[in-house]
């Protein structure tokens, strides 16, 4: 019987991986399942690989970089340029992989599919702009100046919650930069990225440059990590998964970029316009059920109008609907495996054994499956666990604040630093805010940051580097500098 996904998109379907331009799974001796969180239902099964095929996948890459490097930065944006056009060509599609595999709604599944299209675009706009330096020499007769050239082997490792922009968001620099990848995609969430490598097939990537492996994460991670070929690894996951492979990769001294938990402040002024700030809360606290790394995990409100904040959220909550990505009116998913609902429990258990009010939700949906309540927790402690640790799910817990004082310790007493909010109308304010938060990214009166032109990441254990804007091709390149005597 053939797979959903095959059935559904059959033109985009593949169960094997990508691996110098061939599509191969007879290598693989065992398979994983892949389900639909929605349903548990499986959807499909992808081949599970062993370091030997890890190993040729990096020496295809070894490969194809000695003549990708070589290729004018023209050349490359326009290959990437056709990626970018192949990818609209099918959003469609796309998205109704995304929503099958990883179970968002549509329609931001289909957001997902376009803001992955764009990094393409960016990218290939940016690798014409790549530009070396000349300096003033101190030394008579002599020019002193700066290249940038491609790092070589990159290996990018990419996270289920969001399996498609978070592969053009690494891929597409490090082409427009002249490296070729390995990509190793969540096993939970494979298929968009290989729907991905079929539409970079056609639209000309060469073998070897994009090589997709497929498997159990930490023997694939692992060998990606100890191979001293491959110069550079990206990951975007948790932090403990992220010290792991620095801690992998000392020995061979590669280039990291590390895009790690979060543990982001959404914090309410008593000067903020409520009703922005509830809709704000509502973008960056439950879009994707509340599974992104620039989630709100802390909410804090100013005690004067923290009652009013509550009761105008809850309304809001109210109105969300859950259920299948496909159903028509639905804005919240499934979480992604029944673990992730069991940390969601345990973490609202835990807020109300230290004394939280449930305010709205606080148990799984009648949906069943891994659908949870859209849930408020009021009066939440500083010592519960989901002060201090990454909830993902959708859970606001709710603090209390009076001074500005009070507000910065609460707010930067935490191992992370990735990015925060803050709704206030007083300028003088806003720059306070801007410049006391320890965090990577700062949105004010805004519930959404991420934008394709703008760098992303974080400080502290949230990570290392920057991926988009202008900066996120600069983790793909070395500078070397030439000194030229007369």
């Amino acid at each position: 019987m053939a797979n959903v996904l095959e059935q559904v998109v059959p033109d985009l379907y593949r169960d094997q991986c990508w691996i110098n331009g061939e599509w191969v799974s007879e290598r693989g001796r065992r398979v994983l399942e892949v389900t639909n969180p929605a349903d548990g239902s499986v959807i499909g099964e992808i081949p599970n690989l062993g370091p030997a095929d890890v190993k040729a996948a990096i020496d295809a890459a070894s490969a194809a970089f000695r003549t990708w490097r070589k290729t004018t930065a023209a050349e490359r944006a326009d290959v990437l340029d056709r990626w970018y056009r192949e990818i609209l060509a099918c959003k469609r599609e796309l998205a109704t992989v995304l929503m099958l595999e990883q179970g968002k709604p549509l329609a931001e599944a289909l957001g997902e599919i376009q803001i992955s299209a764009d990094y393409v675009r960016w990218f290939a706009e940016e690798a014409r702009r790549v530009a070396g330096e000349v300096i003033a020499s101190p030394w008579p007769g002599q020019q002193l100046l700066v290249l940038k050239q491609p790092v070589g082997v990159c290996a990018a490792i990419t996270p289920w919650n969001f399996p498609s922009s978070m592969v053009t968001r690494k891929l597409a620099p490090a082409l427009a930069a002249g490296c070729t990848v390995v990509l190793k995609p969540a096993e939970t969430t494979p298929f968009s990225a290989l729907a991905l490598g079929v539409l970079a097939e056609r639209a000309g990537v060469p073998a070897g440059v994009i090589n997709i492996v497929t498997g159990d994460a930490a023997p694939i991670g692992e060998a990606l990590c100890a191979d001293p070929v491959v110069r550079k690894i990206s990951f975007t996951g948790s932090t403990h998964v992220g010290r792991l492979i620095a801690a992998q990769c000392a020995p061979t001294i590669k280039r990291l970029s590390l895009e790690l938990g979060g543990n982001a402040p959404f914090i309410v002024f008593d000067d903020a316009d409520i009703e922005a700030a509830v809709q704000g809360l509502m973008i960056s606290k439950f879009r994707n059920t509340g599974q992104t790394c620039v989630c709100a995990n802390r909410v804090y409100v100013h005690a004067g109008i923290y009652d009013a904040f509550a009761q105008a959220l809850a309304q809001a909550v109210d109105k969300l609907i859950v259920g299948n990505g496909d159903a028509e009116g639905v804005t919240q998913g499934p979480l992604i495996n029944s673990r992730a609902l069991e940390k969601v429990e345990e973490y609202v258990q835990d807020a109300l054994d230290h004394g939280g009010t449930l305010l709205r939700g606080g148990r799984p949906h009648s949906a069943g499956g891994t659908f949870y309540e859209p849930t408020i927790i009021t009066n939440v402690s500083r010592q519960a666990r989901m002060a201090r640790e990454e909830i993902f799910g959708p859970v606001a817990p709710l603090y209390r604040f009076e001074s500005e004082a009070e507000l910065l310790e609460m707010v930067n007493d935490t191992e992370f630093g990735l990015a925060a909010y803050v709704y206030t109308q007083s300028q003088p304010r806003m720059l306070r805010m801007m410049e006391s938060i320890e965090c990577g990214m700062v949105a004010i009166n805004s519930g959404l940051m991420t934008t394709v032109s703008a760098p992303f990441g974080g400080v502290k254990q949230s990570g290392l580097g920057r991926e988009g804007g202008r900066q996120g091709i600069d983790e793909y390149l070395d500078e070397k500098y030439i000194c030229i005597a007369p």
